[in-house]
């Protein structure tokens, strides 16, 4: 079956005096890229998760957040002395130039003071616990099952839309090669008057040349290959749709070999029935090539 690219995935838990939430997601992407955001201080997380990430994801812009905080407690509340510092000698260079200009200002309060930001953070160079980090660590594996759970449920709804997109895509390629005997009288009637506008020049051309003209008329009234084509690439779409294995470059790429099928196709109709059946295979390509954007 296929898998989306698109997946989301979210979990919480707590130990060691400490509550967090992850946040797993992935969008479209060419290719895979995979960005953290967590505390500096739980960047030693960072290769573990890279490396289980990567196992299960080939393709896609995936982010995963990492949110954690004290629990609320007698010794929850700690301060950032160096953030405190920084905080204290910005007001007292401010206070001191306000008083230079004849400004007066209001005393800044303990409260307001311990508003600003890192001042009553957890400190950026805190060693996380043994404990924590196990925590967190056994925390990965049930959140990627969830998030793989979503992307292959997406990936399930994918197979199903593009296998009937692709029975479409055969139904009208079937019509296609049915009309090509219904349509031997209007190439014959194309093709007598182009001859005749040949011949009307007949003067000034040689029998070579006539010969050369009539062969490349021919061939351009000529769709079997275009059909057959076409009938090669729904094999190949199908042989990807069931792989099992990530098919989204190789669909995505089939589906411009389908395009350029049915642009010919119409390029050479030369009928009317013809001409519409290439142009409905051309929006059904498209809706099939929205599709598969979605497939790892």
């Amino acid at each position: 079956m296929l898998t989306s690219m698109t997946g989301f995935a979210a979990r919480t838990g707590s130990a060691d005096g400490f509550t967090w939430s992850w946040e797993l997601r992935s969008v479209n992407g060419k290719g895979f890229d995979l960005r953290f955001r967590m505390p500096d201080w739980l960047a030693v997380l960072e290769a573990d998760l890279r490396k289980q990430v990567g196992a299960i994801v080939t393709r896609g812009s995936v982010s995963l957040n990492l949110r954690i905080a004290r629990e609320a407690g007698e010794n929850s509340v700690e301060i950032n002395p160096d953030a405190l510092n920084r905080v204290l000698d910005a007001i007292g260079q401010i206070e001191e130039r306000a008083g230079a200009t004849g400004v007066n200002l209001t005393p800044a309060s303990a409260s307001d003071v311990m508003n600003f930001r890192g001042v009553m953070d957890v400190p950026q160079n805190r060693d996380a616990s043994v404990e924590l980090l196990d925590s967190l660590r056994s925390d990965i594996a049930p959140l990627l099952s969830s998030f793989n759970e979503m992307r292959t449920a997406e990936g399930a709804s994918l197979h199903g839309v593009l296998s009937r997109q692709l029975d479409e895509v055969e139904t009208l390629t079937n019509d296609a090669r049915a009309l090509l005997a219904d349509r031997t009288d209007d190439m014959r009637s194309n093709f007598e008057a182009a001859i005749a506008r040949v011949m009307g020049s007949r003067a000034e051309m040689d029998e070579a040349r006539l010969a050369q003209e009539i062969a490349v008329l021919a061939v351009k009234s000529d769709v079997t290959e275009e059909i057959d084509r076409l009938h090669a690439h729904i094999a190949a779409a199908r042989d990807l749709v069931s792989s099992g294995v990530p098919s989204g470059r190789k669909l995505d790429f089939l589906c411009q070999e389908f395009n350029r099928e049915s642009n010919t196709l119409c390029s050479k109709a030369q009928n009317a029935k013809l001409t519409e059946i290439g142009l409905a295979l051309k929006v059904l390509i498209d809706q099939m090539r929205e599709q598969v954007q979605n497939v790892e």
